[in-house]
């Protein structure tokens, strides 16, 4: 897919960038501190993969801290991550408000005005979404909206596979099919989702807690 690539990616830059030797122009800072091992801003960033560019990263402010507890980049200010097709058209891209990367935990958490298109045409909007690297799965506890070609699905819980091919919208409010030449049918019917809402995982979502 797409999202999970491109974040790869940034774990890739995050990682390349702190392992860098750097000269100590200043005292020590001890570790009972929590001030962030590097900050940078206004980064609008393209990346290439096998000499094609094919992706974009826009951050006004990203920040490493690995003496907090948990560790976690943050991007306070946003993130906007965007991937081309060879002819440098956009085809999928991730945003939202905030996000943060808990690198111990190999999880991140996007918050705020959530959106994701995949190059297969499926749009995702919520104001909260996880991406569990371990666990390979993007869940979200809060109201979201899925957006295929062919139907649109709401509900308070999702969970799909990192390639957003296999996805459920549980605790459903609506579903409709997608089809200008027909009246919209926006009575809730809870056969129309992709997935049985009794199959639905029962489990405590994993939230770092933002010290």
């Amino acid at each position: 897919m797409q999202i999970t690539k491109i974040l790869y990616i940034i774990c890739l830059i995050g990682i390349t960038s702190c392992s860098k030797p750097k000269e100590h122009t200043a005292p020590a800072v001890n570790p009972r501190d929590s001030v962030s091992m590097m900050r940078s801003y206004g980064i609008n960033t393209l990346i290439s993969d096998s000499g094609v560019m094919k992706y974009r990263i826009v951050a006004e402010q990203w920040e490493v801290n690995e003496v907090r507890t948990p560790p976690r980049w943050t991007f306070k200010r946003g993130i906007f991550m965007e991937q081309f097709d060879q002819n440098f058209h956009p085809e999928a891209y991730v945003q939202a408000d905030t996000a943060y990367y808990f690198t111990t935990k190999k999880l991140w958490h996007l918050i705020g005005n959530v959106k994701v298109k995949t190059i297969d045409g499926l749009r995702f909007n919520s104001e909260e979404l996880f991406w569990d690297q371990n666990r390979h799965e993007l869940y979200s506890y809060k109201f979201s909206k899925v957006i295929s070609p062919e139907r649109e699905l709401q509900g308070t819980y999702f969970t799909s596979d990192e390639r957003m091919q296999h996805y459920t919208v549980s605790n459903s409010v609506g579903s409709f099919i997608r089809d200008e030449n027909k009246k919209d049918n926006s009575a809730p019917n809870k056969a129309d989702t992709t997935h049985k809402d009794s199959l639905a995982p029962k489990r405590e979502p994993i939230t770092p807690r933002h010290k």
